[in-house]
């Protein structure tokens, strides 16, 4: 007997006839004694088509102003994919029950649109299992203190099912998408990309934080914090995809220098341009987007007029941030008295992960030699211990990513 729980994405359960083709699947593969639990997401484009709506109203419907409402309306696309799949393993001949992020005990703060899981108390869960159903949870939700709906941010789906997958103690979860694991590279991008095997905690999170749209880094997070192996599937195929694990267990998936290539192209650059060099600039720039619940990522601060102590602030952020963002940090530079603000958005993150760089030098050139073959100029250059990542033209993205994984993956 295990206790699975199982997650699948939009595009799995994007119309009735791949909701139904969903639940035969999961119950071709359940033994008779298995508990099952499955976390799914809105059907196809809906959340899209919801977004869309709300541009009715406003072109800019993320503004703060919004956000609950927005969570009210977003949280609606997952109540009606749990609800078909809850129908049709009933339709099927198996008990099944529908809940949502609250009904769960998915608690999280008030963060709309943006929300993080304080705790899971997943009680109604476990009476629901004990009593032979299927349970058909909406992802990519819960409910803050007030009871109101809080979403989890893009992938947020993928973080609740790991996040369940711990509060139940569940032997495994797994992550069915539309690709049949994780690869070196986006194979829609790079067509010899390798499927691997297995893959640590800390290289996917890497890996997940710099782009990999696969997995959500949250969700990863998670899977760390409660030691649940994740199994990322093929929702179209019965082949073993790609476990993440604390370690490998696989002699040929040690043997690599660098783990994979990431990309973002949902970026965008912000220069705030002419500020004084003073103790201070730095902190009140970025506590002002802090407050606004934005985070920054690459940041560059490079002098312009050494005698005049002047100074550029250079930083990204999420694309989906930037009109906030920059409604933030104009208030901010007429406080600083800087010369000017300047955005943009035709930028995109190309970066390498793996702990197979630690200790070996000429990693990170390596990378920039193939840029250069590649004829990219590099605009930011930032680093941690297992990755190298570089700002460059959003337009050369797919030049970009297949030179360095040529460089790095060419035999």
């Amino acid at each position: 007997m295990a206790l699975v729980v199982k997650k699948f994405g939009g595009s799995s359960v994007a119309t009735t006839e791949k909701i139904l083709n969903v639940a035969k699947r999961i119950l071709n593969e359940k033994q008779a004694d298995d508990k099952i639990v499955v976390v799914v997401s809105a059907m196809g484009d809906s959340t899209d088509n919801l977004i869309t709506l709300a541009e009715g109203i406003d072109t800019q419907p993320y503004k703060s102003q919004y956000a609950r409402e927005m969570d009210m309306l977003l949280t609606t696309g997952e109540q009606v994919s749990i609800a078909l799949l809850a129908m049709a393993f009933q339709k099927l001949g198996h008990p099944a029950i529908s809940l949502t992020g609250s009904m769960i005990g998915m608690l999280t703060n008030s963060v709309h649109t943006k929300g993080k899981i304080l705790n899971i108390k997943p009680a109604r869960v476990l009476e629901e299992l004990d009593k032979g159903n299927i349970v058909v949870v909406a992802g990519f939700q819960g409910a803050d203190k007030f009871g109101d709906p809080v979403t989890l941010g893009r992938g947020g789906s993928d973080t609740s099912a790991v996040a369940l997958a711990g509060a139940l103690k569940a032997d495994e979860c797994e992550i069915f998408t539309d690709v049949d694991g994780v690869y070196s590279a986006d194979p829609r991008i790079v067509k010899n990309a390798r499927r691997m095997k297995e893959i640590t905690y800390v290289e996917m999170l890497e890996m997940a934080r710099l782009g990999a749209g696969v997995m959500q880094p949250r969700s990863v997070e998670m899977g760390q914090y409660y030691n649940i192996p994740i199994h990322v599937r093929s929702t179209f195929t019965d082949k073993t995809g790609t476990i993440i694990r604390e370690a490998y267990t696989l002699l040929e998936d040690k043997d690599f220098e660098i783990r994979g290539v990431s990309h973002d192209q949902k970026v965008a650059k912000i220069a705030v341009l002419g500020v004084e060099n003073v103790p201070g600039i730095a902190h009140t720039i970025f506590s002002a987007l802090a407050d606004a619940h934005i985070d920054v990522d690459m940041i560059v601060q490079s002098i312009r007029n050494l005698e005049k102590n002047i100074t550029d602030m250079v930083f990204t952020i999420a694309l989906s941030d930037l009109p906030e963002a920059k409604k933030v940090v104009d208030v901010v530079a007429e406080k600083i008295n800087a010369a000017a603000v300047l955005v943009e958005e035709d930028v995109a993150k190309v970066s390498i992960v793996g702990v197979g760089m630690l200790g070996k030098p000429g990693i990170a050139a390596r990378m920039f030699g193939a840029l250069a073959k590649a004829n990219v100029n590099i605009d930011i250059i930032s680093t941690s211990e297992i990755s190298v990542s570089c700002l460059i033209k959003g337009s050369q993205l797919t030049e970009a990513v297949n030179s360095i994984h040529d460089e790095f993956f060419s035999d």
